[in-house]
């Protein structure tokens, strides 16, 4: 035993040591467009907190008008004023969406497009992971029904003003644990059988198919749509898992920062020239590969159908 917790303090004391350069190693790439934003009108969902503020952060002091989309209205007004008075543009708003409930996306989609007549940049950020079996309000298995579900419906929602907007983009967050998901069309819901750490990675996979059975849908239209891992970042995405929190206090020196996990969201964003890579899947601010399911396109088109189905939406 005493030799194990020797061993064990040895290598802590070593990874410590080490951690400068191993957190250069992983820290990934870095958007390094200039582009300016004046003029230009974005949403980012999940926005008050983590990778979704420092995306936010950035976007403002780029000049565009930010919506930040959130459930926590007091934490999105914190954010906020925080970002507004870091990057002194005053074009930085706070609006309620619940991903888990469909009366507040439309509420929002039917509320920004009553105040918007443009939209530029939606970034589908916000998301769940290692939740204990629940529902939403709608009765979706809530990783199925927030991190995939429910940008799909905000997505078709904006879809039109984002038509209008062109050239536009749509950035959703995946994961690079989409590897080991898989579309169960017999069990969606997780009723016969659930894991946590299986549904989110579920829910990953469907964010790719989702982005590439968008991508042929939107071919010629001037919006373009982009997947992105975000890296293995220290957030709040991690706080239904008592032990995850642990590991990820642990091991916080090599894991990203929230600033370094918003590059990839920022480079889809912003990056010049993406557009023939539309409905591809990023990590570290270039283009990936993804699992044989992730490129599969008849379980792209299924999902999308049975998504529409799930919403009562039509979406041809």
């Amino acid at each position: 035993m005493l030799v194990a917790l020797g061993l064990l303090t040895s290598f802590l004391s070593f990874l410590y040591v080490t951690a400068p350069s191993i957190r250069k190693f992983f820290a990934g790439g870095v958007c390094r467009t200039n582009v300016q934003l004046s003029g230009k009108v974005v949403v980012i969902t999940g926005a008050n907190t983590g990778i979704g503020k420092e995306t936010a952060r950035e976007l403002s002091r780029r000049g565009a008008r930010v919506y930040i989309a959130c459930r926590d209205v007091l934490k999105g007004e914190s954010a906020a004023s925080e970002i507004r008075a870091d990057t002194k543009n005053s074009q930085v708003l706070v609006r309620k969406l619940d991903l888990s409930d469909t009366k507040s996306i439309r509420a929002f989609a039917e509320g920004f497009l009553a105040e918007e007549k443009q939209l530029h940049i939606l970034i589908n950020n916000a998301g769940v992971m290692l939740c204990p079996y629940s529902k939403t309000a709608d009765g979706f298995e809530t990783h199925l029904g927030v991190n995939h579900l429910g940008h799909f419906l905000l997505t078709r929602l904006l879809l039109g003003r984002l038509k209008e907007s062109a050239p536009a983009r749509v950035v959703t967050l995946s994961s690079v644990v989409h590897h080991a998901g898989k579309i169960r069309f017999h069990d969606l819901q997780g009723e016969k059988y659930y894991n946590r750490g299986f549904a989110y990675c579920h829910s990953k996979l469907a964010n790719v198919l989702f982005t590439r059975e968008l991508a042929k849908r939107l071919k010629g239209t001037g919006v373009t749509t982009y997947a992105v891992h975000p890296g293995i970042v220290r957030s709040e995405l991690v706080r239904h898992s008592f032990l995850l929190c642990l590991l990820w206090r642990l091991f916080s020196p090599f894991l990203k920062t929230t600033w370094e996990g918003a590059q990839t969201s920022l480079h889809c964003a912003l990056a010049e020239g993406l557009e023939p890579l539309s409905g591809k899947y990023f990590s570290d601010c270039k283009k990936t590969w993804v699992s044989p399911r992730a490129r599969n396109n008849k379980t792209a088109e299924r999902l999308w159908n049975v998504s529409c189905e799930l919403l009562g939406i039509q979406w041809e």
